[in-house]
């Protein structure tokens, strides 16, 4: 048996899940992904890792399909509720799924599909049989990633990398029965399922879900003092702080007062501004743990649950994970200078699903996984510079993180946000290109050329360079970073 699922066995009176307004016991998750199993066998033994698409809201119906899914011998393909259909369809045709299982809300986004893939979950009824054995080894779950160039891939993680992934944060945060998480996060990404879902799951917790992102709905979940955990990104926790000063004081109050009692909170899956950071700790007493992971290996590096959290900083390898930074020779970097972070370790997953030469590429000669991200260790902390092909910009031979100068900007009395990227340039390889978000009304950019000389001093690069007067004006101010790119 799939050790989540039998570790289950164990908590049978305990909530498993709350959605919409009801609680779902780990017996009534055990009965529900058993029939569910059951009627995706057909009188089968064994799925044989066919593969089983799903899109339905989260909820207990997602946790179950997933689980019965898994129990069947399937593997699990949850497909994302926003996608348009040409998204959905690139999914299901390059899986080859053989079947989709739908709620009815999903009905006409799947009626497309041939009509013997579609499942509809409401007529997914109880039925008798034997469960197959599973093996750890067997592939469980396939998630698509884009990555930075050409269609998404899919990653294929096995029930043992599931596992690995999911005990290696029990032990780094201290997972406990009596917890219980707000799950907001998109299910078809690993932080949502692996952090927010599986680990809680795994032991013995309870995973709380809202029907849609609300800032005043997460808020009165917490000021009923049951969540005591809580995850999100960047984003989420930056709409929740200007939600927050909306708020009369006595609400103020009741959100701070719930806030302080939780357990932790965590942020993940982009860089985390420091003045995010520093606005909700004021805000909630909690210094939000930053980690690092991606879908190839579900988290690898996270701040200490106990100990020192570094803003700016991700932290140290978690147990069972392998790392180290090498240089573009792909040779271990151990003087402090930034690299490329590479992982080893039972989390890192199986495959890009029928992409052998994408998979071979992604792995250095001696096993290790390439994540394309570059960092530096120091203080005893890795600290992310950004991705090696967006993030770090290549300028008269140095290298320039991004990530540092979008941190920067930040800080700038007229300016609510930000997006830098590298410009091509005959001269100097790349120049540094920003989007910038005014809080008012337009940026004096020489006034703020001079000001990012002193906040810069280390970058050896031509100053002159940092804004460029002769980019279009419409470029200048006025979009994001993602647009920025397309436009230049």
């Amino acid at each position: 048996m799939i050790n989540i699922v039998e570790r289950a066995q164990a908590h049978l009176e305990r909530v498993a899940v709350r959605s919409e307004n009801k609680d779902y016991t780990y017996q009534d998750l055990l009965n529900s992904s058993e029939n569910i199993s059951l009627a995706l066998l057909q009188g089968r033994k064994d799925l044989k890792e066919a593969r089983i698409a799903f899109i339905v809201n989260p909820g207990f119906d997602y946790v179950a399909i997933q689980w019965g899914i898994w129990r069947a011998g399937g593997v699990a393909v949850p497909l994302c509720v926003k996608h348009p259909y040409e998204s959905l369809k690139y999914v299901i045709e390059d899986t080859q799924a053989k079947t989709i299982i739908h709620s009815d809300e999903y009905e006409p986004l799947v009626s497309k599909f041939n009509k013997e893939l579609l499942l509809n979950r409401k007529n997914v009824l109880a039925t008798s049989g034997y469960l197959p054995d599973i093996d750890e080894s067997r592939r469980a779950m396939i998630l698509y990633t884009s990555g930075t160039t050409g269609n998404p891939k899919g990653v294929v993680s096995t029930h043992a990398n599931i596992e690995a992934q999911v005990t290696s944060l029990v032990e780094a945060w201290a997972w406990q029965k009596e917890d219980r998480i707000l799950n907001v996060l998109p299910l078809h990404h690993v932080h949502g399922i692996i952090n927010a879902t599986c680990s809680p799951l795994w032991s013995g917790a309870c995973v709380e879900f809202i029907p849609k992102f609300n800032p005043e709905s997460i808020f009165e979940v917490f000021c009923k003092g049951e969540v005591n955990i809580f995850m999100a990104v960047p984003t989420i926790y930056f709409k929740l702080i200007a939600h927050y000063n909306t708020m009369e004081e006595e609400a103020q109050k009741d959100v701070s007062d719930a806030l302080n009692k939780f357990r932790f909170m965590v942020s993940g899956s982009a860089a985390l501004p420091i003045s995010v950071l520093e606005q909700w700790r004021a805000i909630s007493g909690q210094t939000l743990l930053e980690r690092y992971g991606m879908t190839e290996m579900g988290m690898a590096i996270s701040n200490p649950y106990e100990g020192e959290r570094k803003p700016g900083y991700i932290g140290q390898a978690l147990p069972k994970v392998t790392v180290r930074l090498a240089d573009e020779e792909e040779n271990e970097i151990t003087d402090g200078s930034q690299g490329e972070i590479q992982i080893k370790g039972p989390n890192v997953f199986k495959e890009y699903w029928q992409k052998p030469e994408a998979t071979t590429e992604t792995f250095t000669v001696d096993g290790w996984f390439k994540t394309g991200d570059i960092a530096v260790f120091e203080e005893g902390a890795y600290r992310i510079l950004g991705r090696n092909s967006v993030d770090i910009i290549k300028s008269g031979g140095y290298k320039i993180s991004a990530l540092e100068i979008e941190e920067v900007l930040r800080k700038y009395p007229g300016i609510k946000d930000c997006g830098v990227v590298g410009v091509p340039d005959d001269e100097w390889g790349e120049i540094i290109g920003a989007s910038l978000i005014a809080k008012e009304s337009e940026i004096d950019l020489k006034a703020l050329n001079t000001w990012l000389k002193e906040k810069l001093p280390n970058y050896k690069m031509p100053r002159k360079y940092i804004f460029q007067e002769d980019l279009p004006r419409n470029v200048m101010g006025k979009v994001t970073k993602k647009e920025l790119k397309k436009l230049l």
